[in-house]
């Protein structure tokens, strides 16, 4: 009864607490609190030596800190949390080659090659890297020296000797890993670590604004947008959009070698960022008429894996301002967990037989995100059932015959070995010919390989 009391008040409750009214007045006692304490505009930057994002993002940081007359102010971390990150190996080689694609988009410097991450000479650059960054940010520079943490990530990532840098850019001595067992640089690491923990996030390379985070140069847009709604920043232009702001707006021509790629999306009915990846992919497929395959994966938690709660709620806020900025409805979250999910894989053989899997998957996903429809129920997987245009009384049947879920555990399985082996650990994940991207907000550079192939 109190399982079922919850299912039925959490749509409501998801929609309530990401709905814009109770988002403008989150910020406006931010705003209130600010001026009554007389403070100025400040922004916390939490930055990492060897993660990719971080080193992308210092190189923005000096120009961002001008447009907009805000303060910001950076803090070293270290130490990733372990739950945080169930494929942590697989994240960072990842890492690399996604930011090997934004710098080049945004026209940034970026290394041919990836230091190696397991190697003693590796661990005593990382531990030297960020000795020296916890000297600098302990230094008491107001503003940040910019130029000084952009030189400090670049002989890092260009595989470069810190020893190398001018003493006027920094006061390094005795470099190295073991000085960050000096009582005053693992102390100052630790406040670091637990006050990015205690403001309520994971992840290196996030931006905290007034209570908001925001992550590496994919979200500086959403910055952008907050400063420039409070009057700040020189003009009105956001720049950081780049992934996103020409999408599926070039002429649709037709193109022989085009013809011979396939798109492929890897997919959880539970992932929101899958809802907006599925919803991009199909517009993607459809503008340069694209051979498109969508393949179901097992929700992470439903393999095992742990999701943390500060990590599902960054998750539901993100996906909120990312959906709303591409003209997406979510919000009103019926979560499919369990047998929701049992229900939508059950059915989806039968789907595909009928060639109609990508509208009954958009459908069920449309459903579950952002039309709190209770796809455990049968009234509510009906309705989607048949909204797809599939007929109910031949699909009812199929969840109650044996061996239901064990046969679409074997082909899920199947699609996230696959997925695996292209490098990619977790959904929304796109395939096009050779190129493998994670994550939603990576449609826009599939579409630049798809271009690429037209001209």
């Amino acid at each position: 009864m109190k399982e079922t009391l919850q299912k039925i008040i959490q749509p409501y409750a998801a929609r309530l607490i990401s709905s814009n009214r109770l988002l403008t007045f989150k910020r406006q006692l931010q705003e209130a609190k600010r001026k009554l304490l007389g403070r100025s505009h400040h922004i916390d930057v939490y930055l990492r030596i060897n993660d990719p994002y971080s080193y992308l993002l210092v190189q923005v940081l000096a120009d961002f800190e001008q447009r907009f007359d805000v303060g910001i102010q950076f803090k070293t971390i270290l130490n990733l949390q372990q739950d945080m990150y169930p494929e942590e190996t697989m994240w960072h080689d990842n890492g690399f080659l996604d930011a090997t694609h934004l710098a080049d988009l945004y026209k940034l410097e970026w290394p041919d090659k990836a230091p190696e991450t397991t190697s003693e000479e590796e661990l005593s650059k990382v531990g030297q890297g960020t000795l020296l960054l916890l000297q600098l940010e302990s230094s008491g520079e107001r503003p940040s020296d910019w130029a000084a943490v952009e030189k400090i990530f670049k002989r890092y990532w260009f595989q470069q000797p810190f020893e190398s840098l001018p003493e006027s850019a920094l006061t390094a001595n005795k470099l190295s890993a073991n000085s960050l067992n000096d009582l005053a640089c693992s102390q100052q690491l630790l406040a670091n670590e637990q006050a990015l923990a205690i403001k309520g996030h994971y992840m290196s390379a996030m931006l905290n604004y007034a209570g908001e985070w925001y992550w590496g140069l994919d979200r500086l847009d959403h910055l952008e947008k907050r400063l420039l709604q409070l009057g700040l920043g020189n003009g009105s232009e956001v720049l950081f959009d780049k992934t996103y702001r020409d999408f599926c707006k070039t002429a649709p021509l037709l193109a022989a070698s085009s013809q011979h790629k396939k798109l492929t999306l890897y997919f959880s009915i539970r992932s929101p960022y899958s809802h907006l990846g599925l919803k991009q992919a199909i517009k993607l497929a459809q503008h340069y008429q694209l051979t498109f395959e969508v393949k179901p994966v097992l929700p992470m938690v439903m393999r095992g894996l742990r999701v943390p709660d500060t990590k599902k709620m960054y998750i539901f806020y993100d996906t909120k301002r990312e959906a709303e900025k591409l003209g997406i409805d979510y919000g009103f979250v019926a979560d499919p967990l369990g047998e929701g999910v049992n229900r939508c894989y059950s059915l989806f053989k039968y789907a595909q037989s009928c060639n109609k899997e990508t509208e009954y998957l958009l459908n069920y996903a449309e459903a579950v995100n952002a039309q709190g429809i209770r796809s455990e129920t049968d009234a509510g997987l009906k309705h989607i059932v048949e909204r797809s245009g599939l007929d109910w009384d031949h699909a009812k049947p199929l969840l109650v015959q044996d061996n239901r879920d064990q046969q679409w555990q074997a082909w899920a399985e199947e699609n996230r070995q696959e997925m695996v082996a292209l490098g990619s650990w977790g959904v929304p994940t796109f395939q096009y010919g050779d190129l493998v991207l994670w994550g939603q907000d990576r449609a826009g550079l599939i579409e630049r390989a798809v271009i690429q192939d037209f001209l």
